[in-house]
């Protein structure tokens, strides 16, 4: 069954942003390296990738390594590394061929010359990709990215900063057009139940979905779960919903 099956008259335009947690302990849970459950959660980011527009989501921005991960122990940072790298090279034609448009966002000074290059060629590559815009946060941290960004705005605007002109400033890589949208969803897997320094500012209205499956046992249809709950959800952005006026009660004769 297609995930799009499982939701009936789907708005596009959804911006759904993912914490993909778990790799580590679904691999050592069953007696593998943790390296072993990052190689199957980049498997897992394809069949996301692929079920995404289905599912009305047109942006998808994906926690893929925080600033705060350059704190592991350097073997599996390297093995990090070679990961991002084959799965640049390896996917660029796949995401070309279905329309999705891939951006990095965080920093790239502290990456290796080869990361970098992979990600300026998948860039450059699948630029014009109109079906989903997939963002991946590498050395990524909110807190630094909204105060680069301040500086940013407030240096070029020779006026008050404000909430527009820093939301323009933190599109990174998608300033050249459009800043990517707010979140509407956030999803976190593996149990834990926090935002570990990720999209901030944007998730400010976000609907948040913690989900206990560790990311590499996380499917398509997990995915449509999520969305589906999503949608049965009441948004407010701090206002009242219109409620119904009720008729006056019938009186006695």
């Amino acid at each position: 069954m297609r995930p799009s099956t499982l939701i009936t008259n789907i708005p596009p335009g959804l911006h759904v942003a993912i914490i993909m947690d778990g790799n580590g302990r679904w691999a050592v849970a069953r007696g593998l390296p943790r390296a072993a459950g990052h190689r199957r959660g980049a498997e897992t980011v394809r069949t996301i990738v692929e079920a995404s527009p289905d599912l009305g989501i047109r942006t998808l921005t994906l926690y893929a390594f925080s600033s705060d991960n350059w704190r592991r122990p350097e073997r599996e940072v390297r093995a990090l590394m070679r990961l991002f790298r084959t799965y640049l090279r390896a996917e660029t034609k796949r995401l070309l061929a279905n329309g999705v448009r891939l951006t990095v966002i965080g920093r790239r000074d502290r990456l290796e010359i080869p990361v970098r290059s992979a990600i300026e060629a998948a860039e450059a590559a699948t630029a014009d990709g109109t079906t989903l815009h997939l963002r991946l946060a590498i050395d990524y941290s909110s807190r630094d990215a909204i105060a680069a960004a301040a500086t940013l705005a407030a240096g070029s605007a020779g006026g008050p900063l404000t909430a527009q002109s820093l939301s323009a400033a933190l599109g990174g890589a998608d300033a050249a057009d459009a800043p990517a949208p707010d979140v509407d969803l956030l999803i976190r897997t593996g149990g834990e139940r926090r935002l570990s320094d990720f999209l901030l500012w944007e998730c400010a209205y976000a609907e948040l979905w913690f989900s206990d499956i560790m990311w590499p046992a996380f499917s398509a249809a997990d995915l449509a779960g999520a969305v589906a709950d999503f949608h049965s959800r009441e948004r407010r952005f701090g206002g009242l919903v219109a409620q119904p006026v009720e008729a006056p009660a019938a009186r006695a004769v």
